[in-house]
């Protein structure tokens, strides 16, 4: 049965046989948002993400019309990772998969690139506010961590 569900959307657990419309929302949200991180989408990050990602994080997808256009993976109460296949952005889905976080786990945490603007102004318009800064060595990036308080009505 969905978690949540609202028109044609729904949102609900992960599951094995949702791996290749997870894999394809990611590569492709994942080259959009991160165009400085080289092979983004594929190689030796994408076989972490079907290897590791995929299985150990608890994931949620986002499925319009009977199709995954976006995954959440969460690591506790931390965002892992949230992607939105790009035909999907600005329609909601983004934010109530945020919200359905924050239902479960009350306050968040994430990490963004610094050059991810879009997702950046995303966080901010949701209350995420900067923690801390730290360089990714893997790429020489500058990452944000950004926390958001439990909600008033969070259990």
């Amino acid at each position: 049965m969905p978690e949540n569900v609202s028109g044609s959307t729904v949102i609900r657990r992960y599951a094995a046989a949702d791996e290749n419309a997870a894999m394809d929302v990611w590569s492709r949200a994942g080259a959009l948002a991160h165009p400085f991180i080289p092979d983004e989408g594929e190689g030796e990050r994408a076989r972490k993400m079907r290897e590791i990602y995929l299985v150990h994080a608890e994931n949620w997808v986002a499925e319009t019309g009977g199709r995954v256009v976006a995954l959440l993976g969460l690591l506790d109460a931390e965002i892992g990772g949230l992607f939105v296949a790009p035909e999907a952005q600005g329609t909601g889905v983004v934010r109530r998969l945020v919200e359905h976080a924050a239902a479960l786990h009350g306050s968040l945490t994430l990490e963004v690139y610094e050059k991810n603007t879009g997702a950046r102004g995303f966080y901010a318009r949701m209350g995420f506010v900067e923690e801390s800064r730290r360089v990714d060595e893997e790429y020489d990036e500058v990452m944000l961590r950004l926390t958001r308080r439990a909600p008033e009505n969070h259990a």
